[in-house]
C-alpha cells in the first residue's frame, strides 16, 4: 500500500506541475494579450484624436467658409439693382430741371420698372398670377373677402401687393380680396 501511495504522489505532484506550467503559460498569453490590446487601444485613441481633431477643424472652416459665401451671395443681384438707383435718380434729376415734370417722371418709373423686371427675370424670379385665379393659400394671403355676383366663390377679384416666387418656391405671397356669395345666400344657407 505504501508503494501505491508513492506511486500516487509522484503523480499527483505531476500533474500540479503540469497545471501550474499551463496556467503560467496561460497568464503569459493573457498578459501578452493585454499588453497587444492596450497597444491597439491607444492606437485607436490616437487615431480618434487626430480624426477628431481634422473634424473640427473641417467644421471651423466650412462654418467660415459659409459665413463668406453669405455676406457676398448678393453682390451681383446687388450690382444689377445699382442699375435701377441710376435710372431713378436720373429721373429725379430731370424731372426738377424740365417743365414737363410729369412726362419725365412716368418715363424715368418705367424705365426703373423694366430694368426691375430684367433683374427678376434674370434670377428667376417671376409675379405670381392671381387676378380672377381661384383662391390659394399657397401663393395667396387673403387681406378681405367682398361679396361679386360677377365672379364665382373664393376667386380673386383685387390684388393688394403683387406676389412673386423664385424658381418654384414662393418669395412673396400675393395680397388679394377674396369674392364671397352675397349675404341673401349666406341666409339661406343658415
Amino acid at each position: 500500500d505504501s508503494d501505491s501511495t508513492k506511486e500516487e504522489t509522484p503523480d499527483k505532484s505531476e500533474k500540479e506541475n503540469n497545471t501550474e506550467k499551463s496556467t503560467s503559460g496561460t497568464l503569459e498569453e493573457l498578459e501578452e494579450k493585454l499588453k497587444n490590446a492596450e497597444i491597439e487601444a491607444k492606437q485607436s485613441y490616437e487615431r480618434f484624436l487626430r480624426v477628431s481633431a481634422d473634424f473640427e477643424n473641417y467644421k471651423k472652416r466650412s462654418l467660415r467658409e459659409i459665413s463668406e459665401f453669405k455676406k457676398y451671395a448678393n453682390e451681383s443681384i446687388l450690382s444689377e439693382l445699382l442699375c435701377v438707383v441710376d435710372n431713378l435718380e436720373r429721373a429725379i434729376s430731370s424731372s426738377a430741371k424740365d417743365e414737363k415734370v410729369n412726362s419725365c417722371i412716368v418715363d424715368g418709373v418705367n424705365m426703373t420698372l423694366n430694368e426691375f423686371k430684367k433683374v427678376f427675370e434674370n434670377y428667376g424670379v417671376k409675379p405670381v398670377e392671381s387676378l380672377c385665379k381661384p383662391f390659394d393659400p399657397n401663393f395667396h394671403q387673403a387681406m378681405m373677402q367682398e361679396e361679386s355676383d360677377e365672379h364665382p366663390e373664393n376667386t380673386v377679384i383685387a390684388e393688394f401687393q403683387k406676389g412673386y416666387t423664385l424658381h418654384d418656391r414662393l418669395l412673396r405671397p400675393s395680397m388679394v380680396v377674396v369674392s364671397k356669395a352675397k349675404n341673401g345666400n349666406n341666409n339661406r344657407e343658415q
